[in-house]
């Protein structure tokens, strides 16, 4: 430690340096110089765990530059997100601080970057974790940076425990970096969601003299209330009229993609300056929409939780939720964005009867059991270097969950990702089914508590601050059953007919598949022309708020021909099709969960168009069951699915478009094999129809 009269003088430094970035009215919190004194004086370890908007960013800059006229390295700080990357970039900029970033969006600019942070250039470099495992980041460019870093920064940090519910296989391997950093290289870590449990497992993971630094994580700006109302469109006009009366400009939360646009959709139909926002939405337009609300040039980004950790805008004054997510934790945290630079934001959950089944398609994208696992491991073994696409036609997992199946297992030391995908360590490794159990009964109760906030009588920020381990939490005095002010669930029967007709609005297109799957022997490049389907179109989306509901109410019940609506519903989006060419006969793709439904389907619409049904096409030996990623789809469907004699030679004398029905569409691969056979008997196209896609 440094004596008295130093560690003044350091503060006052350190005041200095906060006032650069935050005002000249700003003042060190007690706990930011406590945690800043143990990073630069005493080179220790820290984990911050405070509310949003509490001042962690400004630990990490304070001690940045206390640590470079120190004549220390850079600071590596490690950002979960492009948007708090931009909104990190920009405070330090403010505080005399060069930062700069290397991620996915930026690539060209990599090797510069590189050569900046060597030449001493850069104070601040930020990386996405995903960029930890790069190999040629991993190989070359990490063991240099870790040697020569000045401090190291964990953003969002509750992310590296799987107990967290924003748990991420590439923050992981931090515990790894951790453990090879040089000693007397300061490290922070900083998270404003974490349980008692979160903050011990990321303790532990830090290293076990880490200095634990915790504060209430009341917001005291924050109102929060819950509105139940017993259906979308109600829900939608609610939203719509009282969008008017909401303070500023915020953020609009929903659980889907589907769902964020047909918000977006419906609130722009009623005059609102509204963005829709998610992970699919492309960079430029992404930052674009972030920006525009950061100037208040909108009202609200309609988003999903892509927009989130770090999104910073001090007079955000309200956020709502149309759909509750499925953990109390995460839920406090998005409502944090608001009310950071404004005595009073809105917080405003409207729950939703979809909710649950939104919940468990996320639970189904869990740790796969141990026999698919030992698969990808033996295959790798087997046959080395693999892709990841390589890799789907050896194990039946979708995209996404055998990437993140992968990323755990090369934390584990099991594979190791290098040029050209994934190899085989082969070091032991053991699946550990207890701690998986233990993390699904974990997230089915963080369920049922976000079930009991919405019915609960108390404090509802008092209840959410109590699931955070919160020792200080107590009632707010501010919340609707605080203050026996409860929002009032009345809607115009206008509002809530334009809803309904918004979410009635049928038609989805649906995008042919245009390239075979990678990792296929005899299947490769391009779908030929001659067999390729047309784009075609879908009644409505699993997982949006109009027809979502109704088509998962169909699906889950009993097989049989579809409501009267329902088919008129389909008709308008026959209507609105703008083919080239009229179809002239209907073909049916068999389905072995729901026979009547499809076969009931295409005939009605033979009938009421005038068109020729001609059947269905067959099975060699049965269907193909379920299958989770392209290569092993298109495998199962290609040795099953057959084109009739019969059906052959009447497409063939049928001369003109064929449409072809199915009940739902999710890989796309059924329908894409399905018009291949309908194209080679010698339809000139092929329309493809289905009354729902999953998303």
């Amino acid at each position: 430690m440094i004596d008295a009269p130093d560690a003044a003088m350091l503060r006052e430094e350190a005041e200095e340096k906060l006032r650069a970035l935050a005002g000249e009215h700003a003042r060190l919190r007690d706990d930011q110089w406590t945690a800043i004194e143990a990073l630069v004086v005493d080179r220790r370890r820290v984990l911050v765990v405070q509310r949003t908007g509490w001042g962690k960013s400004a630990v990490y800059f304070v001690a940045t530059a206390l640590l470079r006229e120190l004549g220390e390295g850079p600071t590596v700080i490690v950002s979960p997100l492009l948007a708090l990357m931009r909104n990190q970039i920009a405070a330090a900029e403010r505080a005399g601080i060069r930062a700069v970033t290397i991620n996915s969006a930026n690539p060209e600019a990599w090797e510069e970057v590189y050569g900046e942070v060597a030449a001493g250039q850069v104070d601040v470099l930020l990386v996405s974790p995903e960029r930890l495992n790069n190999p040629d980041f991993r190989d070359n460019v990490l063991p240099e940076l870790a040697e020569s870093a000045g401090l190291v920064v964990v953003d969002e940090a509750h992310c590296i425990s799987d107990w967290g519910h924003d748990f991420r296989p590439d923050y992981r391997r931090l515990a790894t970096l951790f453990e090879e950093l040089p000693p007397g290289i300061p490290v922070l870590a900083t998270t404003a969601t974490a349980n008692a449990r979160v903050t011990r497992d990321v303790a532990e993971q830090m290293g076990e003299d880490t200095l634990v630094l915790r504060g209430p994580l009341e917001r005291e700006s924050l109102h929060l209330s819950v509105v139940r109302l017993p259906s979308a469109e109600q829900r939608l006009a609610w939203l719509s009229q009282t969008l008017h009366e909401l303070p500023g400009s915020g953020i609009v939360y929903t659980l889907t993609v589907a769902a964020a646009h047909e918000i977006a959709g419906h609130l722009r139909d009623q005059g609102h300056e509204v963005a829709a926002y998610s992970g699919q939405t492309e960079p430029a337009e992404r930052l674009a929409a972030e920006e525009a609300l950061l100037a208040n040039k909108i009202k609200a980004l309609v988003a999903t939780s892509a927009l989130g950790m770090g999104f910073d805008k001090p007079d955000l004054g309200f956020v709502v939720h149309v759909g509750a997510p499925q953990s109390p934790v995460a839920y406090y945290q998005q409502v944090g964005r608001a009310g950071r630079g404004v005595e009073r934001a809105e917080v405003i959950l409207l729950p939703g009867a979809e909710d649950r089944d939104i919940w468990a398609y996320f639970a189904s994208l869990a740790f796969p059991p141990e026999p698919v696992v030992r698969t990808v491991l033996q295959t790798l073994e087997e046959r080395g270097v693999m892709s990841t696409p390589a890799l789907e036609t050896a194990v039946d997992l979708s995209r996404s969950r055998l990437e993140m199946m992968l990323k755990v297992l090369d934390v584990d030391g099991a594979v190791r990702r290098v040029k050209g995908g994934w190899e085989a360590t082969g070091e032991p490794w053991a699946y550990d089914a207890e701690r998986y159990s233990r993390i699904a009964a974990e997230r089915g109760a963080e369920q049922e508590a976000m079930l009991g906030y919405l019915t609960t009588d108390r404090c509802r920020e008092h209840y959410l601050r109590e699931l955070l381990d919160d020792e200080a939490a107590g009632p707010c005095g501010r919340c609707d059953n605080c203050t026996g002010h409860h929002r009032s669930p009345g809607i115009a029967a206008p509002a809530v007919e334009r809803a309904r007709e918004r979410l009635a609005r049928p038609g989805v297109e649906i995008d042919p598949r245009k390239q075979w799957p990678t990792g296929l022997a005899d299947l490769s490049g391009k779908i030929k022309p001659e067999l390729r389907a047309e784009p075609g179109r879908a009644l409505g989306r699993l997982t949006d708020i109009g027809w979502g509901n109704r088509l998962r109410d169909l699906f889950q019940g009993p097989d049989g021909p579809m409501p009267d609506d329902m088919f008129a519903a389909v008709i308008k989006v026959l209507s609105a099709w703008e083919w080239e060419q009229r179809p002239v006969a209907v073909v049916g793709v068999p389905s072995s969960a729901r026979p009547l439904l499809v076969r009931a389907f295409g005939e009605r619409l033979a009938q009421v168009g005038r068109l020729t049904y001609l059947g269905e096409l067959g099975y060699r030996s049965g269907p193909p069951g379920r299958q989770f990623n392209s290569a092993k789809r298109v495998q199962a469907v290609r040795a099953t699915l057959a084109m009739p004699k019969e059906l052959g030679a009447a497409v063939a004398a049928c001369g003109g478009p064929v449409l072809l029905v199915d009940d739902r569409v999710d890989t796309g691969w059924t329908m894409t094999l399905g018009a291949a056979l309908v194209r080679h008997a010698g339809a000139p196209a092929v329309l493809p129809l289905t009354l729902a896609v999953t998303s």
